[in-house]
């Protein structure tokens, strides 16, 4: 149920801390394909009439279902700093529970959503003092959300007596009940958070739920935009400066029950140490970045090059030698390339400028298609001494012939001329998809003129539709029979049903079943 994709994050860290695997992909999907999934709900009273998701505010009333999809990767944290990854967060523990036997089968229990917050901070060695900011389960129910505040209470009350010092709030408030993937949404809104130090507003709570007394327990609701500071707490007795570290909660109805207790990434190690000139692309100060894009097709790269100047002028203190790196071992190399030569991020920004307003020969600029190169340089993909040419010219600082080739097809170790110190791998703009949408026209779904059997009374006839053909039946539209099959086909707006008491060849049209068997016999004497 709503705890999925946070237990299924509790058993890839499990697996992982066991030894069962090195890394681990956990996430979630939700969809809502059917329209008996609403009845379902609304016969349970558990949907919101406001179409509001209303996170401890006064009148909730129930949730709205979203879809949403989510994943992140998961590796042990000395693995990952060592492999130079992205970090975006650490989780510190996890815990899973069961409520068992309550007086519903949509009634939480308080002692068991404690008990499993207990737990993951009992794991993750976390004082619940050091923790600034909750997200929590949060429907917007009047019975769930003072529940859940309930065994939240108890369970910091296990650790402080202190008041209205942690931030809470649900992301259900902004983006709906994701259900089965509502407990990756939340981490990822966490880690979110986390990276831009800053804690969002929780929705639709203006005025709180009268039956929950915040100023008795220790959480505050975020009602604003607000920078996430690190606690300075003395807890053992120094007085020190904590990370930012938050819990996050699913609840399944059905009583299953989930919390992880993540901390913001802090590194501890020192800056990697700056490379020799002699390596190449992402060496150190001096010595020109590589930076390289690709793409399907010429408007999709056109498209990665934007993105990439908004995100360099959004964070304009990006390392230049990151950023090449990133784009070069970070991302698959498409048919279309594009690669620059630059040793200054101000320098990057204005050639890609000068390219994205049409500005031909670019300085040190190169532009090519990998099919069109393939046969010319089949040549040098099976060559042995290929490595050592790359070397060469990287040690001579032949970068343009690297980058000429490379957006002619050539395949490039690009993790090799970064020799043992390589820069590190860092957030920018993924792949630019094309969002091609692939529903049902609505121009192609005949009306009721369309499929309307002759002899229906003028007042509810209607005029032909001229950009439909007339239908062979009002149940078999079209002859899509070929060589191998024999077939008819038809297509449905769900106005047919409405006939009846008229007459169609002599017989009554009937609605629903008796209506279909008639069709299905004139199509057997068809």
């Amino acid at each position: 149920m709503c705890s999925s994709s946070l237990t299924a994050l509790h058993l890839a860290c499990e697996a992982i801390r066991r030894g069962h695997c090195a890394v681990a992909l956990a996430g979630g999907v939700n969809v809502s394909v059917h329209p008996n999934k609403y009845l379902l709900l609304g016969q349970g009273k558990v949907v919101s009439s406001k179409g509001l998701c209303e996170s401890f505010g006064e009148g909730g009333e129930g949730y709205v279902p979203a879809e949403g999809v989510g994943a992140v990767l998961l590796k042990p944290l000395a693995q990952a700093e060592a492999d130079g990854d992205h970090i975006y967060g650490v989780i510190k523990g996890t815990a899973i529970n069961h409520g068992g036997k309550t007086n519903g089968f949509s009634v939480p229990n308080p002692q068991a959503q404690a008990a499993v917050i207990e737990q993951a901070l009992k794991e993750a060695g976390v004082n619940a003092r050091a923790i600034s900011y909750v997200e929590a389960h949060g429907t917007g129910t009047s019975l769930g959300d003072p529940i859940e505040i309930a065994g939240l209470a108890r369970a910091f009350g296990k650790h402080t007596q202190d008041r209205q010092y942690c931030a809470i709030g649900s992301a259900k408030s902004n983006i709906g009940h994701a259900e089965s993937a509502a407990g990756i949404a939340g981490l990822s809104k966490v880690l979110l958070q986390m990276k831009h130090g800053q804690l969002v507003p929780s929705l639709h709570a203006q005025t709180l739920n009268p039956h929950i007394d915040f100023e008795a327990s220790p959480f505050v609701v975020q009602q604003t935009l607000a920078d996430w500071k690190r606690p300075v707490l003395d807890l053992d007795g120094q007085v020190r400066e904590y990370p930012r570290t938050a819990g996050l909660s699913s609840f399944g109805a059905g009583g299953s029950n989930a919390h992880v207790v993540v901390q913001e990434y802090i590194p501890t190690a020192a800056r990697r140490p700056e490379l020799q000139p002699a390596v190449g692309a992402g060496a150190g100060a001096g010595v020109p970045a590589l930076v390289v894009l690709s793409a399907k097709n010429e408007e999709r790269l056109a498209e990665q090059v934007q993105r990439l100047l908004q995100a360099i002028e959004r964070e304009p203190q990006l390392d230049l030698q990151d950023l090449a790196y990133t784009l070069q071992v970070g991302r698959e190399a498409m048919e279309e390339r594009l690669a620059v030569q630059a040793g200054s991020l101000q320098e990057l920004q204005e050639r890609l400028q000068a390219h994205a307003q049409g500005q031909q020969d670019v300085p040190q600029l190169y532009r090519g298609q990998a099919k069109r190169g393939k046969d010319s340089l089949g040549v040098f993909q099976g060559d042995e001494d290929l490595a050592g040419i790359v070397q060469t010219w990287a040690a001579k600082g032949k970068h343009g012939k690297l980058l000429e080739l490379w957006v002619q097809g050539l395949a490039l170790d690009w993790a090799a001329l970064h020799g043992d110190h390589p820069p590190r791998r860092i957030s920018l703009p993924t792949y630019p998809f094309a969002q091609d949408r692939y529903w049902v026209p609505v121009d192609l779904q005949p009306g009721i003129a369309a499929a309307a059997p002759a002899g229906l009374p003028p007042q509810q006839s209607q005029q032909p539709n001229p950009q439909h053909p007339q239908h062979l039946h009002p149940l078999l539209h079209q002859n899509t029979s070929d060589f191998d099959e024999q077939r008819f086909s038809s297509r449905f707006d769900g106005q047919e049903f409405f006939l009846r008491d008229h007459r169609f060849q002599g017989q009554a049209v009937l609605p629903g079943v008796a209506y279909l068997e008639m069709a299905l016999a004139a199509a057997a004497q068809a």
